[in-house]
C-alpha cells in the first residue's frame, strides 16, 4: 500500500517539473506562441493548487480508496490525451485535467497513510518515505525531462505517465483496503467548493502574474483583489452555510495544525522555487546543458531520500518534532547562504555539490516531522480535510515564493545569489515559528 500511494505521489510532483526541460520541442512541434507556451506549466499548477482543498474533502466524503482510484484514472487518462495533443489547445487542455486529478489523488495519498498508521514510529516512517518520495520526484522532473526529450520527444514526458498509472491502479485495487465513506449523506457545498477554487486559482494566476509583469501591473491586482474577495465569501459560506465546511474551523484550533501550516506555507515558499533558481544557475552561470543540470541534480535526491528515509525517522522517536524542524531550517539556512556565493568561477563540488549537501540535510531533516505536526491530532473524519490544507498550503507558498523572489531579486545584479539569501532568510523565519508547536515525539 505504501509503494502504490508512493508511485502516485510521485507522478503527481513529477509532472509539476517534468515539462519544463521539453518546453522549447513543444514549442516548435504544437506552433505555441511565447505566451501560450507557459500555460503548458500554469494550466497544471493553477488547477491543481485551486481544487487541492475540494479533492482533500471528497476522500472524506466519498471513501478514500474510491476517490484515490478515481483521481488516479483521471491523471492517467489526462497523461495520454495530453501525448497525443497535436495543438496548443490540445495539450493545455490535458494539462488542466492532469491538474483536477492531482487535486483529487494528491491528498487521497496522504489522507490514506494517516488513516492507516497511528501516529507513532509507523507513520513517521510512512511519511518519511512520501515526503522523500516528493522530494525525489520534483528533483526528477529536471533530470527525466531531458533524458525523455533529448533521447525521445516530449511527448515521452507525459506519456512515461501511462504505465506507471496502470500498474499503480491494479495494484491499488488489490492492496488499499476498502473504507466507507464517513459522511456519505452529506453533500460536499458547491458554493463553497467553486468559490475557494476560484479564489485560490485567481491568487495563484495573481502571483504568476507579479512574476511576469510585477506586482503593481493591473492584472495582478486584478487577480489578486478578485481572489481575495472570492476567499472571504467562501469564509463567510463555510462559517454560516456549510453542512460540511472544506476547512472546518476546529482544524484551526488545533495548534500543530495552525502552525504547522503556517510554517509549511513559508517552507513551500523557499523549497520548491529553489529549484527554478538552482537550474538557471547552472544553465546561465556556469554554462550546464540540460543533460548536464539534470545530472547535477542527482545528489540533492540522493541526500535528501537517505536523511528523509533513514535519520530523520531514528531522530523522530528521540527529539521533539519543534527541535528537529528548526535544526533542519537553521541548516538549509546555511546551505543556501553558501548557494548564494556560485559564481562563473564555481566549480561544480564548491559551488553545486558542497551546498546541496549541506541544505538537503537541512530539507530532509525539516520535512517529515513538519508534515507529522501538520496532521496531528487531526480526527479520523478530518483526515481528508488536513490533507488537503496541507497540499494547499504548500502550493501557494510555492506561488507566492517564486513570485517574490522572482520580482525582488531578478532585477538586481547577482539575482540568483540575493535569490538564495532570500530563501536563506525565509528558513530562519521557519525556525522561529516552530517553536509555537507543542512539545511531541514519536
Amino acid at each position: 500500500m505504501l509503494f502504490v500511494v508512493c508511485a502516485a505521489q510521485f507522478m503527481v510532483v513529477l509532472d509539476v517539473s517534468v515539462v519544463n526541460v521539453a518546453l522549447p520541442s513543444m514549442r516548435t512541434s504544437l506552433g505555441f506562441t511565447d505566451t501560450g507556451l507557459g500555460w503548458v506549466v500554469n494550466a497544471y499548477a493553477l488547477v491543481f493548487a485551486g481544487l487541492l482543498l475540494v479533492g482533500g474533502r471528497l476522500a472524506d466524503l466519498y471513501g478514500r480508496k474510491r476517490v484515490f482510484l478515481a483521481g488516479l484514472l483521471l491523471f492517467t487518462l489526462a497523461s495520454l490525451v495530453g501525448g497525443l495533443a497535436s495543438t496548443p489547445g490540445w495539450l493545455i487542455g490535458a494539462r488542466a485535467a492532469q491538474g483536477v486529478g492531482a487535486a483529487v489523488l494528491a491528498p487521497a495519498t496522504l489522507t490514506i497513510l494517516t488513516t492507516s498508521f497511528a501516529e507513532g514510529p509507523r507513520r513517521t516512517k510512512a511519511l518519511a518515505v512520501w515526503t522523500a518520495i516528493g522530494l525525489a520526484g520534483g528533483t526528477a522532473g529536471n533530470l527525466l525531462g531531458g533524458v525523455l526529450t533529448e533521447f525521445w520527444s516530449w511527448r515521452a514526458t507525459l506519456l512515461i505517465n501511462v504505465p506507471i498509472g496502470a500498474l499503480a491502479l491494479v495494484a491499488a485495487v488489490c492492496v488499499i483496503a476498502p473504507d466507507s465513506p464517513i459522511r456519505f449523506r452529506v453533500r460536499l457545498g458547491v458554493p463553497g467548493a467553486v468559490l475557494v477554487t476560484c479564489g485560490l486559482a485567481a491568487i495563484a494566476y495573481g502571483f504568476g502574474e507579479a512574476a511576469a509583469q510585477g506586482w503593481s501591473a493591473p492584472m495582478t491586482l486584478s487577480a489578486l483583489a478578485a481572489g481575495a474577495a472570492l476567499l472571504t465569501l467562501f469564509v463567510i459560506v463555510e462559517a454560516r452555510w456549510a453542512r460540511l465546511p472544506l476547512i472546518p474551523l476546529s482544524l484551526l484550533r488545533i495548534r500543530s495544525v495552525a502552525v504547522g501550516n503556517l510554517a509549511m506555507l513559508l517552507a513551500g515558499a523557499c523549497l520548491n522555487p529553489m529549484w527554478f533558481f538552482l537550474t538557471l544557475s547552472m544553465q546561465n552561470v556556469l554554462g550546464y546543458t540540460a543533460m548536464q543540470t539534470g545530472l547535477a541534480f542527482l545528489p540533492h535526491t540522493l541526500v535528501a531520500i537517505a536523511v528523509g528515509t533513514q535519520v530523520t525517522p531514528w531522530l523522530m522517536g528521540r527529539v521533539e518534532a519543534r527541535v528537529l524542524i528548526t535544526g533542519g531550517a537553521l541548516l538549509a539556512a546555511a546551505g543556501f547562504v553558501w548557494q548564494a556565493q556560485l559564481d562563473g568561477d564555481s566549480t561544480y563540488v564548491t559551488g553545486i555539490l558542497g551546498p546541496a549537501i549541506v541544505f538537503s540535510v537541512g530539507a530532509g531533516l525539516l520535512n517529515t516531522p513538519l508534515t507529522a505536526a501538520a496532521n496531528a491530532g487531526v480526527p479520523v473524519a478530518d483526515a481528508g480535510a488536513a490533507s488537503g490544507l496541507m497540499n494547499m498550503t504548500k502550493q501557494i507558498g510555492a506561488a507566492l515564493g517564486l513570485a517574490a523572489l522572482l520580482t525582488t531579486a531578478m532585477g538586481a545584479d547577482h539575482g540568483y545569489g540575493q535569490a538564495f539569501c532570500l530563501i536563506a532568510v525565509a528558513m530562519v523565519a521557519v525556525a522561529a515559528i516552530v517553536a509555537a508547536l507543542p512539545a511531541q515525539r514519536d
